[in-house]
């Protein structure tokens, strides 16, 4: 198990560019499987979800061509879709909760998908179930081998039916869109998740023949189509890299620029560090965040303590929770944050606590931050990565730190950043990856 040997209290400076958003890429790459031509992607994140995902469409049939670092050609016009039925599927795709999003597609052009019950980070429960109630309104029949953990689903034809989704999933509408794109008539999704990299999920499948209405909305209306072509897409840069990148200078007290933001589609994200005091400017699509050596939460205006909570986008991501949490830390002021769409993300505010932070774990989905305003420093100490937000999360808080600190288990961060020990150290961080 490979650890981080992080030396805190180092000032960082430079130019850092974001990569490209892990949650868009594997909605993307599954939309290969929708045509037989060939579809171009740039700015791939070289990082472990999404390779692991490129691999088992390798091993489903799809003609993978590495271009360069970031960019892949994608061809699925020979699949074996026994493999899809095999061991060696259950295990690969049990290991990677992105695969669900492979059976819209092949639903949509096969008849058929399955996947095995798949895994990802600890961060709570998050059922399936929106993903295949879509398909089953649109006429597939649901199976589920209880022992083997194993979902199935197969129709002779899609139709295309009205639907409210019960949650606003991102993963479940994007499995949804890309299985009506090819239903047979109109079907409309209320409460339709609306995020960036679904928006940009839309617009790729429209530009591969696919009409859909409403993009950028909770109402997506589609239009069923008989066949998709080839396209080239581009991935949006990383809105949750950006976000810790953002909080990891306030931390340091360091002056950098983010570079290539697509700072249209960052949302409220500016708006919430703001809120808890970080300066930070928009030049022309990037964000320079100036070296501050203080920063103050504000109040609501009838002063009292401002919260900080998650919720469906447009709301403020829940990936981005943690980095808020850690960053309010050395706030002047405090803060209550309120976790809402999961219920085990706040279990690591353990380890700040052991470095000196000043946090109240109220219960599982609430934490009151009492920000220090950078007058007692962090100390370091020995953590293990839970997951990749936490993981991230801690790294800020060790380099802000007093000391030598270790994070073991960084894998979990290495699943959702490229390289991001090579990026920090190019900025001034000391940073040893020790395998």
């Amino acid at each position: 198990m490979a650890t981080f040997k992080i030396e805190g209290g180092h000032k960082l400076s430079g130019n850092i560019t974001p990569q490209g958003a892990k949650n868009e890429a594997l909605q993307v790459i599954c939309a290969v499987l929708l045509t037989a031509e060939k579809v171009t992607i740039s700015n791939i994140p070289n990082i472990r979800d999404v390779n692991k995902l490129i691999f088992i469409l390798g091993e489903l049939g799809v003609k993978v061509n590495k271009v360069d670092t970031n960019t892949y050609t994608f061809q699925a016009d020979e699949l074996d879709l026994d493999y899809l039925e095999s061991d060696k599927f259950k295990k690969d795709g049990s290991s990677l909760r992105g695969s669900i999003m492979i059976v819209g597609p092949l639903l949509a052009r096969f008849g058929k998908g399955y996947i095995p019950q798949p895994g990802g980070d600890k961060i709570g429960r998050r059922r399936l179930d929106t993903h295949f109630e879509g398909f089953i309104k649109l006429g597939a029949t649901f199976r589920y081998n209880q022992n083997e953990m194993f979902y199935g689903v197969e129709a002779n034809e899609l139709i295309g039916a009205n639907m409210l989704l019960d949650e606003a999933s991102v993963t479940g509408t994007a499995n949804i869109v890309m299985a009506a794109v090819k239903a047979k008539g109109l079907t409309t999704i209320y409460n339709a998740a609306c995020e960036p990299y679904l928006q940009q999920l839309c617009k790729m499948l429209n530009s591969m023949g696919a009409k859909i209405r409403g993009v950028g909305s909770n109402l997506l209306i589609i239009d069923g189509v008989d066949e998709l072509k080839g396209c080239s897409h581009r991935i949006l840069p990383d809105m949750i890299e950006i976000g810790s990148w953002i909080g990891m200078a306030a931390m340091t007290k360091s002056s950098i620029t983010i570079k290539d933001v697509s700072w249209d589609n960052l949302g409220l994200i500016p708006r919430i560090f703001r809120k808890i005091g970080i300066n930070l400017e928009r030049r022309g699509d990037d964000i320079f965040i100036p070296e501050q050596d203080s920063y103050e939460i504000q109040n609501y205006i009838d002063g009292s303590i401002l919260t900080v909570s998650d919720a469906p986008w447009p709301g403020f991501t829940p990936d981005l929770l943690s980095i808020i949490l850690v960053v309010a830390t050395q706030a002047k002021g405090s803060v209550l944050i309120h976790q809402k769409m999961f219920e085990s993300r706040l279990f690591f505010v353990d380890k700040l606590i052991d470095m000196g932070a000043k946090v109240i774990l109220c219960d599982p989905h609430r934490a009151t931050v009492i920000g220090m305003n950078h007058e007692f420093c962090l100390k370091a100490t020995t953590m293990t990565s839970p997951d990749i937000r936490a993981g991230i999360s801690l790294l800020i808080a060790a380099l802000s730190a007093e000391g030598t600190s270790t994070i073991q288990n960084i894998e979990q961060i290495d699943r959702g950043y490229q390289n991001i020990d090579e990026r920090l150290r190019a900025i001034g961080a000391k940073i040893t990856r020790i395998d």
